[in-house]
């Protein structure tokens, strides 16, 4: 391998090394604004914005399954949380966020289809309004997961991805840390990311005041 080419190859790396930052700063812009007053612009979104840190003892967790090859999500399920709604893939917006399912669509939740699939190696990361204008949105009540819970997402090779719940953040904008919301907490762990607005509704800036981060691990395969 030729110097040039072990330059180019680091160069590479560092390319994408920003690419992701930016892309995980974008996140935290993801869906906090809306395009009228949410039903209660008032209270709190999606539960209490200084629950933070709500982690399972790992001792009490399942271990980790071996990551699943590559297929594209179809549904995702959470029992406790009465969820069950399909996914399509999303790209990024004209500002480097995520692209959210459009607010006609409040039952349908995003997955960054440029990311990892969810039950492959990597953190993939889903995402889904918390409400609308008039009437709760498909992750109204993602603020109370809690750990242990489970998450499973159907496959377009006909297997069903099971997740556990290890830690619910809500996340304040301030000191907020998008690679420790988004990125990998274990390398070569299959994990899952499920993100939504949270904390209260500020009417000058017209968006929410934090971000719920759901992490949760694969654990277990069916199908």
């Amino acid at each position: 391998m030729s110097d040039d080419h072990g330059r180019t190859t680091g160069t590479g790396r560092l390319v994408t090394g920003l690419v992701w930052a930016l892309l995980l700063f974008g996140l935290w812009l993801w869906g906090c604004g809306v395009t009228g007053v949410p039903r209660d612009a008032d209270g709190p979104a999606t539960g209490d914005v200084f629950a933070l840190d709500r982690a399972a003892d790992p001792a009490r967790l399942p271990r980790a399954a071996t990551p699943l090859a590559d297929a594209v999500p179809q549904r995702v399920d959470i029992p406790r949380l009465g969820v069950q709604a399909p996914v399509v893939a999303r790209g990024l917006d004209a500002r480097g966020a995520i692209d959210p399912p459009p607010y006609d669509q409040p039952g349908v939740v995003g997955w960054y289809g440029a990311g990892p699939r969810p039950g492959a190696a990597g953190a993939a990361l889903l995402v889904g309004h918390v409400d609308t204008e008039t009437r709760p949105a498909v992750f109204y009540r993602l603020s109370a997961a809690r750990p242990g819970e489970r998450v499973r997402v159907f496959r377009a090779d006909g297997k069903v991805a099971e997740f556990t719940v290890d830690d619910v953040r809500v996340l304040p904008r301030d000191g907020f840390d998008a690679r420790l919301a988004y990125g990998p907490r274990e390398p070569g762990r299959a994990e899952l990311r499920l993100i939504t607005c949270g904390g209260t509704f500020d009417r000058v800036s017209r968006s929410y005041t934090a971000n719920v981060v759901v992490s949760a691990y694969l654990t277990g395969t069916t199908g």
